[in-house]
């Protein structure tokens, strides 16, 4: 029996230990908002933070987890979605299909955290996802909208203000925001 910290909660989990941390977050713990993609830590679908530091979950087996690790999902990022990560993403409208989407965020908030003001390069170098929709245009644009939100106190900023910010950009204008 293992215990993890996820989300703030403390779970018992019964699972082998080579288990990928990706299937015990996904199977035992219940939380689906983590995807599987490549499963061998390529495309980033995977992606949760383990002590604030991003983990590709799919080959993080159990084994490495210790019992004081603090594992943040996408689920754990914000209860009402009113991370500046999220909001952009949002007011920007990123996602086509969505399904690396979870990855992209986790991605982008690590980003953040460790660099609160990404140049173009910083984006590009650090959010290494793979988006299989090609989204990258308008995920750099959420980016940079996210950061100057985490400037204005981001969770405060109204959704509208976002959407305002963003209209009539076209994905090529997007990269520019």
């Amino acid at each position: 029996m293992v215990k993890l910290n996820v989300n703030g909660k403390t779970y018992d989990v019964n699972a082998e230990p080579d288990t990928p941390l990706l299937w015990t977050i996904r199977e035992h713990v219940g939380l689906t908002g983590t995807k599987y993609g490549c499963g061998v830590a390529q495309c980033g679908a995977c992606s949760v933070h383990i002590n604030g530091n991003l983990v590709r979950s799919c080959s993080y087996p159990l084994s490495a987890v210790k019992p004081t690790d603090k594992i943040t999902t996408i689920e754990g990022l914000s209860a009402k979605r009113s991370h500046p990560v999220q909001v952009a993403w949002a007011a920007v409208d990123v996602p086509q299909c969505g399904y690396c989407q979870s990855g992209q965020i986790m991605a982008a908030a690590s980003l953040l955290k460790k660099n609160p003001h990404p140049t173009d390069r910083d984006i590009d170098e650090a959010m290494t996802n793979i988006c299989r929709c090609g989204t990258y245009q308008r995920i750099r644009a959420a980016v940079h909208m996210a950061a100057d939100l985490n400037t204005k106190g981001g969770r405060q900023v109204a959704t509208d203000e976002l959407l305002n910010h963003t209209a009539g950009l076209t994905v090529v204008d997007a990269g520019k925001v």
